[in-house]
């Protein structure tokens, strides 16, 4: 019983620090503000961006979400957006305000 519920929480521990599919607070629709204005979408699991999926995986630290890109040319790339209010997120490069 007391190696069960070790495999257990080792289990719980190690994909807590994976990447989960929900994008949290980034969800939903997005104009993008910056170099290329556009509409971008967070939805569970991917981006979308000009029409164009990609698989993502998010994780959530404090204010920030990381979007971590699955596959595409942004693959193996993670950005930082931090979420300043429920209408308002912030990366290095861009400046999304939600759409309602």
């Amino acid at each position: 019983m007391l190696l069960r519920s070790a495999f257990a929480a080792i289990v719980f521990i190690a994909l807590a620090g994976c990447g989960g599919s929900s994008p949290g607070q980034l969800g939903g629709t997005w104009q993008a503000k910056g170099l290329v204005p556009m509409n971008v979408i967070y939805r569970d699991g991917e981006e979308e961006a000009m029409g164009i999926i990609t698989s993502v995986s998010y994780k959530t630290q404090g204010k920030d979400v990381i979007v971590t890109y699955n596959d595409g040319l942004m693959k193996g790339t993670s950005i930082r957006y931090t979420i300043v209010d429920a209408k308002t997120a912030r990366s290095d490069l861009i400046t999304l305000v939600r759409k309602s």
